[in-house]
């Protein structure tokens, strides 16, 4: 009887523990941003467009991703990277390379970071992805929601210690800046968007954030006080829908 009790008190906890989970106030903030910038649409995405010398290729099915892309190099040698659930590939002029254990991971990375960002915020719906709510704040007369992000070290990808950021537009709940400081301190403001199979995919101003030492949550403090210094933009072009609907 008293294990009885004890095993029911336990499925309990962990019973509450998800729900609370579930309905976490950041959690809850997230999901509608989701929702804003396409929903259900992510789940059977196909689509296609330019990202700086990349053709770029995105697929998602359900749990199933294929992520693709193709460049050319100075000698006119075409270069397809792709990345799908079980394995990554690099083929130049049509023949698979056999790459060394750094190179793969580089190469691989590079891929999935594109496809990471393109795909926000949907990609913080994945299950390795912590989100805590740090409070709302004003960037010139808009409030924000913000969002801070950290990744669970199994399943979490080879920069699991990565931090960011996210703020999260209260009247359109839609994701207009975030922050990042793997590879140097990088804030990032939406400034255009554009559907493609209910998608929104958006460019961005990056500015580079001169305090090393500051959080990437305080980052919005350098850019509201004008400190923040633009260093490029995040721009992709030619989107086309491959008709995977």
């Amino acid at each position: 009887m008293v294990k009885y009790f004890i095993i029911t008190i336990a499925l309990f906890s962990v019973a509450s523990c998800t729900n609370n989970k579930k309905n976490d106030k950041a959690s809850m903030i997230i999901d509608k941003c989701i929702e804003a910038h396409g929903g259900e649409n992510y789940r059977h995405l196909d689509v296609s467009f330019d990202y700086r010398k990349f053709s770029m290729h995105l697929m998602q099915n359900e749990g199933t991703f294929l992520y693709e892309r193709t460049t050319k190099d100075s000698a006119g040698n075409e270069i397809h990277d792709a990345l799908n659930n079980d394995v990554f590939t690099r083929k130049i002029n049509g023949k698979v390379q056999d790459l060394s254990k750094k190179d793969y991971e580089k190469y691989k990375e590079g891929l999935n970071a594109i496809a990471y960002f393109a795909l926000l915020p949907y990609k913080l719906s994945e299950p390795a992805v912590n989100l805590k709510y740090l409070g709302e704040i004003k960037i010139g007369d808009i409030t924000y929601d913000k969002i801070d992000v950290t990744f669970d070290k199994e399943a979490g990808g080879k920069d699991h210690q990565d931090k960011f950021c996210y703020w999260i537009n209260r009247q359109t709940h839609t994701m207009d800046y975030l922050s990042y400081s793997n590879g140097g301190p990088r804030f990032r403001r939406a400034i255009r968007r554009q559907k493609v199979d209910g998608v929104l995919f958006q460019d961005y101003e990056n500015y580079k954030i001169q305090d090393s030492t500051i959080s990437t949550a305080d980052y919005d403090k350098e850019f509201n006080s004008g400190k923040a210094i633009l260093l490029s933009k995040i721009e992709q072009s030619n989107y086309s829908s491959n008709g995977s609907k």
